[in-house]
């Protein structure tokens, strides 16, 4: 396995950590600003609002950044935020610095993301992609369960603290590893304005929404959902947490494999499919402490396999503008996060906690109905671009 992709992983498994981390220590935080849990969770909103909204923003605005300098300054400003959340004389403050930290995020991953990819062979990328991701998905098996625990012993501040330091590795590793990653090539307003034309890059962005909006709709509400099987005790459910995470990681490792493979198209089916029918099951299958450990971990592995497979797509249908395609998609994912909880908190008020797995049922289906038009548009394309050219070939052998 090529090291530099490993590098890439861990800063964002440091930025993984950073998203989910917060959940975890969120009494603390809140009893340190003397604010309410909820007020204290808008520390996770803010955060994952600039980073859906400054990933686009920043692949284009810096699209002629050399790559390495570019994933250094948004690590170094994504450590610095991280600090100065740890030593935040108030609420406000704090607010801010998660801002700043989503800002780092949205500089680092669409570039972390689009140079793994192209430090590989076309046939090799969705590989590539899934060990950049995997950072993430291993973030959720052990950076998540490490920081919450820094937090419990010692202070919620030590686990940002933590988040920095994972980041400083990281930070040191591209400095001393990365010296040869390809610039992408200028990119005019034309092309940077390109995705918003296209109904494929559209419709697959779209796909990303539903799917996040899904799993974070049951991820946030996990605690509550398997509520009948832990019965509050935090052993059970971090347990259950670690499975999720290191199902995913290995899930999310083998789709990218099954993409240079088998394609994109069956990736992504597979995948939906598996997501609709663990959520439909899921008010029966969280009742019981065995068969909650298959939901979690069916639903843990294919909610982050589709990942490497949306990637993929955006990158094939748009291979000029990896860094903005890959930035809108990072901004589709945490709109999608973001949504989760606002549509998990309603459903949980209106219809239970064992009915919000019928709600990510539902952003499956959709998920994988627009899958299917986007696979659709990409074939006629394709079809098109062939005809075209056996059109232009007799003219040109006449000349």
């Amino acid at each position: 396995m090529d090291r530099r992709l490993v590098i890439l992983a861990l800063g964002m498994f440091a930025l993984g950590t950073d998203s989910f981390v917060v959940a975890g220590v969120l009494p603390e935080i809140s009893q340190s600003f003397q604010v309410s849990v909820g007020a204290a969770g808008q520390l996770t909103t803010v955060y994952a609002i600039a980073y859906a909204l400054l990933s686009p923003t920043a692949a284009a605005v810096f699209a002629h950044v050399e790559r390495k300098k570019l994933m250094l300054s948004g690590l170094g400003i994504f450590i610095f935020a991280n600090l100065a959340t740890a030593w935040a004389p108030n609420f406000a403050f704090a607010l801010v610095a998660r801002a700043l930290a989503g800002l780092g995020a949205a500089i680092y991953a669409p570039t972390a993301t689009g140079s793994g990819a192209s430090l590989m062979p076309p046939e090799k990328r969705g590989f590539a992609l899934s060990i950049v991701i995997a950072g993430l998905t291993f973030s959720t098996a052990l950076g998540s369960p490490i920081g919450t625990l820094i937090g419990g012993l010692a202070d919620w501040r030590w686990t940002m603290v933590f988040v920095s330091a994972i980041s400083v590795v990281a930070a040191l590793g591209i400095t001393v590893s990365l010296k040869d990653i390809p610039t992408p090539p200028s990119i005019s307003l034309k092309q940077r304005l390109a995705p918003f034309a296209d109904r494929r890059i559209g419709l697959t962005l779209l796909t990303t929404f539903f799917f996040q909006a899904g799993n974070f709709a049951l991820y946030t509400y996990f605690a509550v959902i398997f509520g009948r099987v832990t019965h509050g005790n935090t052993l059970i459910l971090g347990l259950l947490l670690v499975l999720w995470g290191v199902s995913g990681t290995v899930m999310n490792l083998v789709g990218g494999r099954l993409v240079d493979t088998i394609g994109t198209r069956k990736v992504l089916v597979v995948m939906s499919v598996a997501l609709i029918a663990v959520t439909a099951t899921l008010s029966w299958t969280s009742a019981a402490l065995a068969t909650a450990i298959v939901a979690v971990v069916v639903h843990g592995a294919t909610s982050w396999g589709q990942l490497a497979a949306q990637q993929h797509r955006l990158v094939s249908i748009m291979p000029t503008a990896v860094p903005i395609v890959l930035g809108l998609n990072t901004s589709a994912t945490y709109v999608g996060v973001a949504s989760a909880g606002v549509i998990g908190g309603a459903s949980l008020t209106l219809i239970g906690a064992q009915s919000i797995g019928w709600i990510s049922m539902v952003l499956y289906v959709g998920a994988l109905i627009v899958a299917e038009i986007v696979h659709r548009l990409i074939a006629a394309g394709a079809s098109s671009d062939k005809k075209a050219e056996r059109a232009e070939a007799p003219a040109f052998a006449a000349r």
